[in-house]
């Protein structure tokens, strides 16, 4: 689902350093030229990298991460560009209308395909059908957690306090709503949805005491969690989370909410098979090195490192999945 995040990681600062230093790399050696040129073989140019978007959010560090090591492995530069908006659909459709040669590439995030559709009518909807999947990548988790002063422990503890529950979420049409309206509606908790425009505001506002709990993705609250300035009261995924062991499923506590983001790297529909081929190669040596490891351990992301037929199935199963809990629920994600 993606979502734009804007709240600062601890990686941020070694990824954008990594950053600049392929860069300088660029200028000693590795082809940088945009077409052309060498033994006539893919790649014999830059690959351009987009995120749909702000600097700063997982999906801009996941790919910067994922284009460094891709870049160093295909001896070209990477330049990666962030043209936030629409939850990633802007640049979506920049994207799919490139060409299809293997020099545009974009990691895109799963809400984009299966949630997003749900708040905008069939025109407007993004298609995965428009592009070509070259690999899964990572996971990234929801929790849903709440300021300490709330006295909320679990989700069972907002349904006996009895009271009205304004909570925050990264924004429409995003995992964090839809997470919190399916928790909210089964629970039988009377609740309103405050929007922000991405992570950090949504953490603030929570930090700040100014709605009752947030959901948001493990990552944005993990350092406030182990500080003890947040609370975890649930993560929606189908097992505990390694990163937060402690903190029982939203399942466990009886109510069937299974809500995960997940990214994939993607080019314009039609590329072909042989620069498919060698992106996926550079992709797996990419996910093997010790510091790509390191990074997803850094952001608490879980290797989704599967193959476009696997991307494609979750896809298909979360779209059915959502709409029919939200139609069971008479939720409105749009209102």
């Amino acid at each position: 689902m993606p979502t734009s995040r804007m709240t600062p990681r601890r990686i941020l600062v070694g990824v954008l350093g990594a950053t600049a230093a392929l860069a300088l790399t660029a200028c000693g050696g590795v082809k940088t030229t945009s077409s052309g040129g060498g033994d006539g073989k893919y790649p014999t140019g830059n690959i351009e990298f987009s995120v749909g978007a702000s600097a700063g959010g997982s999906t801009d560090l996941i790919t910067r991460a994922l284009a460094q090591g891709m870049g160093k492995d295909l001896g070209v530069s990477t330049p990666v560009l962030n043209k936030p908006g629409a939850n990633g659909a802007l640049n979506a459709k920049e994207l799919q209308s490139a060409k299809a040669d293997g020099y545009k590439l974009a990691v895109q995030n799963a809400s984009l395909f299966t949630i997003t559709p749900l708040t905008v009518s069939p025109a407007e909807a993004t298609k995965i059908d428009s592009f070509d999947v070259i690999t899964g990548v990572s996971r990234d988790d929801y929790v849903m957690a709440t300021n300490p002063k709330s006295g909320y422990k679990s989700i069972e503890d907002m349904k006996k306090g009895g009271k009205a529950i304004r909570y925050g979420t990264t924004g429409v049409g995003t995992g964090a709503q839809l997470a919190s309206a399916l928790t909210f509606k089964s629970a039988g908790i009377e609740a309103t949805a405050v929007p922000f425009d991405g992570g950090a505001p949504n953490l603030t506002a929570l930090l700040g005491n100014q709605v009752d709990v947030s959901t948001m993705q493990i990552g944005e609250a993990i350092e406030n969690i182990k500080a003890g300035k947040l609370v975890p009261l649930a993560v929606f995924s189908e097992q505990r989370i390694p990163f937060l062991p402690d903190v029982k499923t939203a399942k466990e506590q009886g109510f069937d909410v299974l809500v995960t983001q997940y990214r994939f790297l993607t080019a314009p529909k039609g590329t072909p098979a042989d620069v498919k081929t060698r992106l996926l190669d550079a992709a797996k040596k990419t996910f093997a090195t010790p510091e790509y490891k390191k990074f997803n351990e850094d952001n608490s992301l879980t290797p989704m490192e599967v193959t476009p037929e696997e991307v494609l199935s979750s896809l298909q199963n979360d779209s059915t999945t959502y709409k029919a809990q939200l139609d069971k629920f008479g939720i409105s994600l749009a209102g």
